[in-house]
């Protein structure tokens, strides 16, 4: 359950990077016929840039994390 206040920059750049992180390791798991490479569609990382920029944390990425990690724990 989500413990800290954020804004809603923060949100949208915690949100896109959860949909990066889920594409990535849809991306790792690839097709069942295990052929062709890793594909990570642009628009998916050009959305996780924008967001952490509109949320000032380009650079400050341990900022970022620190921050998700009180919004999202681990289980």
């Amino acid at each position: 359950m989500p413990t800290a206040v954020l804004t809603d920059r923060e949100r949208t750049a915690v949100q896109a990077y959860l949909r990066l992180l889920q594409t990535v390791r849809a991306a790792f798991d690839g097709p069942p016929d295990g052929g062709g490479p890793v594909l990570v569609p642009p628009l998916v990382l050009a959305e996780a840039e924008q967001a952490m920029t509109d949320a000032g944390l380009v650079g400050n990425e341990d900022a970022f994390f620190r921050l998700l990690r009180t919004w999202y724990p681990r289980p």
